[in-house]
């Protein structure tokens, strides 16, 4: 594998609202060949120097090393497969960099397929929303190979603060579905509490700061800013609840059972629509309105 040098050609694919903030943080000092579904998504990038690319195959063709993030396990087979995908244009010994949240098994057979082609594959899903991407405070979750890590580190620490190396293909996309599902969980019944209080007359402030202050809600001590609506989301409910049914069908097919995913999932789905973008002030105000 080489290319991993400033200058060095770098594809995208996937230029929605996280993948244009992280192709935006590769544009310095390295070409960047870019496509996505709809083109006018990366109208901000092309004017930044972002070289576009009609097809997955020619981002591939033209890169040492390629990242794609796009929304679930059917997207990410539309990019990569068939005569226009990334494999067809997939350069022998090129890295190829999967950062979407999809299931596991679809990142280790694509890994796979990526390893038939004489590259090497590694899976690095995120914590964090589009601010921590566009100011590389992500975290970052890579499964792959020590060698395939090792020649991703570099980059990957462009764009998250903490990259983590922890096993084999699909073993980063386990960590990232367990750690939103122990999110989820907790901004539930973090939220819950904070509208029980509510309900009674309590100041929500003074519920959260009281709630983070005790041992038992440590675990949420990242809660309060969901209480300020000004300060905008930090994340989505409508992906968490993707991550959560991720969790959920990995577990099934492992015939393992997770109550609280389940129940996390219901009081997700319960969320009116209209908060459905609005981190945890949706479960807030999802909870108010039951």
């Amino acid at each position: 594998m080489h290319g991993r040098l400033p200058g060095a050609g770098i594809g995208f694919v996937g230029l929605g609202s996280m993948g244009a903030a992280l192709a935006g943080r590769l544009l310095y000092r390295n070409r960047v060949f870019g496509t996505n579904r709809t083109r006018s998504k990366a109208g901000a990038l092309i004017e930044r120097g972002l070289i576009w690319r009609d097809t997955p195959r020619e981002v591939a063709a033209a890169a040492d090393v390629v990242f794609s993030m796009v929304a679930d396990d059917a997207a990410l087979a539309a990019v990569s497969s068939g005569p226009d995908g990334i494999l067809a244009g997939l350069r022998p010994g090129a890295l190829y960099i999967e950062m979407s949240t999809v299931s596991p098994g679809a990142s280790r057979e694509l890994a796979r397929r990526v390893g038939s082609a004489g590259a090497t594959m590694v899976d690095a899903p995120v914590t964090g929303g589009v601010s921590a991407a566009e100011s590389g405070r992500l975290a970052i979750m890579v499964g792959g190979t020590e060698a395939g890590f090792r020649a991703a580190e570099a980059l990957l620490l462009r764009l998250g603060s903490t990259v983590t190396h922890v096993g084999g293909n699909g073993q980063g996309l386990l960590l990232d579905l367990a750690l939103n599902l122990s999110t989820a969980a907790q901004l539930a019944a973090f939220h819950e509490g904070v509208m029980l209080a509510a309900d009674g007359g309590v100041d929500p402030a003074v519920t959260a700061r009281a709630m983070t202050e005790f041992a038992a809600g440590r675990a949420a001590s990242g809660s309060p800013f969901c209480l300020d609506q000004a300060r905008g989301a930090v994340s989505d409910v409508t992906l968490m609840r993707k991550g959560i049914r991720l969790a959920l069908d990995t577990a099934r097919a492992s015939g393992r059972q997770l109550p609280v995913a389940a129940a996390a999932d219901y009081a997700l789905g319960a969320i009116d629509g209209g908060y459905s973008r609005d981190d945890g002030l949706g479960l807030r105000e999802g909870a108010a309105q039951a």
